[in-house]
């Protein structure tokens, strides 16, 4: 046995499966996707190669840029309003004494629930008439919000659901790095007589800036990427009002069958998103000191 471990090719052979799916599913389909962002395709006949056209159309058409925009607003929501949400709940549930895993589970239940039910679940909270918004409205004497089919509110109200959604799954992350600082830096701080709000703002926030940092970044590759609550919740409207770059990409490259022109769109939501992540890292992300306890 550890004559065949000290074979390199039992690495080779254990790596091989891995890799050879990794190319198949996602190395192939991307340069696939760049190869066809060149061409004029409808899927049956063979693909025409039009040079940086779709490009060029992509860039200039209103709808897309719009799209962008509610991308925009995703990131925006996640980072500003989601984020701190997120690191609220965490410091509060580590505070907890008792039931402290049935919080950690309550939160989680959402991130492990299918994007579809949680859309239609929504769906009914939002309905005109019998949901339970509008419901709670009416009894404070306000008049019903049509919160999916006015322009105004749709695409809040699916950053709320989206939100709702994998905030759970963030919480369990930073809740992770909390609870992984030795509790020898509280006790002092207690000792010298800092409150609970001191020594969260003074030494967990700061400790666990590394964890918030890794939740930034993959909000904001979640955000470029959103669609699946898109189509389940408004389908990207009314009037395209909601959509992102995800799902104006559905439409053009299966509903209308302009392939070429999807991919190309597709081609933007990567450069755009490894932009996004890059200039992150530059100007934000190694800023923060990396953590060491003593």
């Amino acid at each position: 046995m550890n004559k065949a471990l000290r074979t390199p090719w039992t690495y080779v052979l254990f790596l091989l499966p891995v890799v050879v799916l990794y190319v198949l599913f996602f190395i192939y389909p991307m340069f696939a996707a760049f190869a066809k962002a060149f061409t004029k395709w409808n899927g049956i006949e063979p693909a025409q190669f039009n040079g940086l056209k779709n490009f060029k159309n992509a860039l200039t058409d209103e709808k897309l840029w719009a799209s962008v925009k509610n991308n925009g607003y995703f990131i925006l929501f996640s980072v500003f309003v989601q984020v701190p949400i997120i690191v609220f709940f965490s410091l509060l549930i580590s505070n907890v004494k008792k039931l402290k895993g049935l919080y950690k589970t309550a939160v989680f239940v959402p991130a492990v629930m299918s994007t579809a039910v949680i859309g239609i679940l929504w769906s009914f909270i939002y309905e005109p008439d019998i949901g339970l918004f509008n419901l709670i409205l009416t009894k404070l004497g306000f008049n019903p919000v049509m919160w999916l089919s006015d322009s105004s509110w749709a695409m809040f109200s699916i950053l709320i659901t989206n939100a709702w959604q994998w905030t759970g799954f963030y919480i369990v992350m930073v809740l992770a790095a909390i609870l992984a600082i030795p509790k020898e830096i509280n006790e002092a701080a207690t000792v010298d007589g800092a409150s609970s709000f001191r020594r969260a703002t003074s030494i967990t926030v700061p400790l666990i800036m590394p964890i918030i940092s890794v939740v930034i970044m993959l909000s904001i590759a979640g955000a470029m990427k959103a669609a699946d609550i898109v189509i389940v919740m408004t389908r990207g409207g009314p009037g395209g009002a909601t959509d992102v770059m995800a799902t104006y990409m559905i439409k053009y490259g299966i509903t209308n069958i302009k392939y070429g022109y999807g991919n190309a769109i597709a081609v933007l939501i990567f450069v755009f998103t490894l932009i996004l992540t890059v200039l992150y890292q530059l100007l934000l992300a190694r800023r923060i000191e990396r953590v060491e306890y003593s």
